[in-house]
C-alpha cells in the first residue's frame, strides 16, 4: 500500500533503543564515528522535498521481471553511491513500491517507508567519502496509480515508464533529481512473446527456464532519473541508419509497424537537420517509441523524450508529416537540451523546453508549414508571443523562476524562445550558434544551470550579457526586443482563472510545435 510505513532490521539490531532505530547506530557508536542522518533534501526551488543529499549514485542496475498472467513486477534495484559525509541513515526517494528487503554492502538493513521517502539504517554506519552498494528488493504494480501521479504507463501487453519530472521514484528507489546523473544497465526478464527493451543498447540475450527471456542494457553515457526508459511489449525492432552511420533504433508494437513506419523513416532527415546546427548526436542511438495504448489518461503528453527513446503515443504518429514533424523535431532537440545536458534544478526547465521549440518551430517554417496559429515565420510567432510577454509574467511567473504549479506553462515553452530569439538578436547568428554550441560541449553528460548558460553565452559573444539574460529570464516587465524597437507589449489584465496545477494539465502539449 502507499505510504505504508514498515520497518523492519537484524535481529542484532532489533535489541537497540527506540533512538538506536531512529538514528540507525547506538548513540555511542554514531558518537564515535561522526556519523548521522543524511539530509533527505537537495534543495530543488521547485519540489524541495526531491533528492537526498548525504550521498551521490554512480551507477544503477535494475532488474526487472514482469509477469503477464499478474501484471505484476518483481525487481530489484542496486545503487552504487559514494558518500559525501559519515551516515548513520540515508534514505532513497521511493513511493508506491511495495520494498521487500533493502541490504547495504551485503548486510541486511533495517528501513522504514515514510512518504516519499525510504529511509535505511545500514548495520554499520558508513563513512564519509566511500563507495558503499545498496540494493533494494521490491514489487510494482504499473496499473496501480497511472499518470500522472506515477510514472508506470500500463499497457495490454506489458508497460512503458514515464518519469519526468518527480516520478522515477515510483518506479525504482533513486535519488530522484535530475543533478545527480549516473551509469545505468537494465535487466529486463519477460515471458515468451513479449519484448523488454530500455535506455541504451542491448549487451545480452539470456534464455532462461519457464520459456522467459532476459535483456540486458547498458548507457554509454549517464542518464539523469527522469529520462530513463523501461518497457515491456509485443514489440518489433525497427533498425535502420542515421547520418555517419549512426544507430537508430524504434521500438513498435508489432500490429501497428506498418502504419507507422512513414513516421518512423522520418527520422533519419531529422538527425540530419539537428546535427547541422547543434553538433553530432550525443548518445549511441536514437528512436521511437510509440507506446501501445491510446487512451486519453494513458499519459498526460503527446511526446516525451526518454533517454536515446522518444515515447509517443501511436495514433499521433499517424498524421502526415507537416502535422508531426516540428513535435518530433522538439523531441530529437532534448536530446541535446534535457538528457545529454539535464537541468541544475527544476527551475532551468526553460533550457529543456525553450531550446526544443526554438528548433522545433524553425524546422517548421523552413519546411513551410504554418503554425497553429497560421503564422509561417519566427519573426511572426515571437512578435505574438512578444505582446503577451507581460501577462506570462504575471500569471506563470519570469522564465526562469517558476513553482510547482505551472512548471509546464507555455511561458517554459515560448517564453524560453522569445528569450533565444532575442539573445540570437543581441549577438548576432554566428555567435549564437557558437555559444550553444559551447554550452552543449561543456555540459555534456552532466547537468546545467540557468546561470552556467549566462556564463557561457558571455564568454563565447564577447559580451557581458548577465544584465540583458537577467532581464530576460528573471525580470517582471518584458525588456525591449533587439532590432525591433516597434514591437509592443499588451498591456495586462486581471487573471481570469487560477493557476493550473500541472497534475491536472497536459503539461508537453504546451509545446508550440503541437
Amino acid at each position: 500500500m502507499r505510504y505504508r510505513t514498515r520497518v523492519t532490521a537484524p535481529a542484532v539490531a532489533l535489541l537497540g533503543t527506540a533512538a538506536a532505530l531512529t538514528t540507525g547506530v547506538p548513540a555511542q557508536a554514531a558518537g564515535r564515528t561522526g556519523a548521522g542522518p543524511g539530509p533527505e533534501t537537495l534543495g530543488d526551488p521547485v519540489y524541495p522535498a526531491l533528492g537526498n543529499d548525504g550521498y551521490r549514485v554512480s551507477a544503477y542496475h535494475l532488474d526487472l521481471a514482469y509477469d503477464a498472467t499478474t501484471k505484476l513486477v518483481e525487481a530489484t534495484a542496486t545503487l552504487t553511491v559514494r558518500t559525501t559525509q559519515a551516515l548513520s541513515r540515508l534514505s532513497l526517494d521511493a513511493r508506491g513500491l511495495d520494498i521487500r528487503s533493502v541490504r547495504v554492502d551485503g548486510r541486511t538493513a533495517a528501513f522504514e517507508q515514510v512518504a516519499e521517502k525510504l529511509r535505511i539504517t545500514p548495520a554499520r554506519p558508513l563513512a564519509a567519502k566511500t563507495r558503499a552498494t545498496v540494493c533494494v528488493a521490491y514489487g510494482a504494480d504499473p496499473r496501480r496509480t497511472p499518470p500522472p501521479a506515477g510514472g508506470w504507463v500500463a499497457t495490454p501487453d506489458g508497460f512503458a515508464v514515464c518519469c519526468q519530472p518527480d516520478l522515477a521514484h515510483t518506479v525504482f528507489p533513486c535519488n530522484d533529481h535530475p543533478s545527480d546523473k549516473a551509469d545505468f544497465t537494465f535487466r529486463l526478464t519477460v515471458p515468451a512473446g513479449l519484448r523488454g527493451v530500455a535506455s541504451g543498447t542491448l549487451v545480452r540475450t539470456e534464455q532462461l527456464s519457464g520459456d522467459r527471456t532476459a535483456y540486458t542494457y547498458r548507457s554509454r553515457s549517464p542518464i539523469a532519473t527522469e529520462v530513463v526508459q523501461i518497457t515491456v511489449g509485443d514489440y518489433v525492432i525497427k533498425d535502420r541508419q542515421g547520418p555517419h552511420g549512426l544507430p537508430l533504433r524504434d521500438v513498435v508494437p508489432v500490429a501497428r509497424a506498418t502504419a507507422l513506419e512513414p513516421a518512423l523513416a522520418l527520422t533519419p532527415a531529422l538527425v540530419a537537420w539537428v546535427e547541422q546546427r547543434l553538433g553530432a548526436y550525443p548518445f549511441e542511438t536514437y528512436g521511437l517509441l510509440p507506446c501501445n495504448n491510446d487512451a486519453s489518461n494513458a499519459f498526460d503528453f503527446t511526446g516525451l523524450e526518454t533517454q536515446t527513446l522518444t515515447l509517443y503515443k501511436p495514433n499521433y504518429l499517424l498524421q502526415e508529416e507537416s502535422k508531426i514533424g516540428s513535435h518530433m523535431m522538439h523531441e530529437l532537440v532534448h536530446s541535446y537540451f534535457g538528457n545529454s545536458v539535464s537541468p541544475a534544478t527544476w527551475a532551468d526547465l526553460w533550457l529543456n523546453e525553450g531550446h526544443a521549440d526554438f528548433y522545433g518551430l524553425l524546422y517548421r517554417y523552413e519546411r513551410g508549414w504554418a503554425d497553429s496559429l497560421g503564422l509561417t515565420t519566427l519573426e511572426a510567432r515571437m512578435k505574438h508571443t512578444y505582446a503577451q510577454g507581460d501577462q506570462w509574467r504575471r500569471d506563470s511567473g519570469p522564465v526562469a523562476a517558476p513553482n510547482a504549479a505551472n512548471l509546464f506553462d507555455s511561458q517554459r515553452y515560448l517564453g524560453g524562445v522569445l528569450v533565444l530569439y532575442s539573445l540570437r538578436q543581441q549577438v548576432g547568428e554566428a555567435a549564437f550558434t557558437a555559444l550553444e554550441r559551447a554550452f552543449l560541449e561543456r555540459y555534456r553528460d552532466s547537468s546545467a544551470s540557468t546561470q552556467d548558460y549566462i556564463t557561457v553565452a558571455s564568454e563565447v559573444s564577447g559580451q557581458d550579457l548577465t544584465g540583458f539574460l537577467r532581464d530576460w529570464l528573471y525580470g517582471t516587465k518584458t525588456p525591449r526586443m533587439p532590432g525591433h524597437p516597434d514591437w509592443t507589449v499588451t498591456p495586462v489584465k486581471a487573471s481570469v482563472s487560477a493557476p493550473r496545477d500541472r497534475r491536472d494539465s497536459h503539461h508537453h502539449d504546451n509545446s508550440a510545435t503541437l
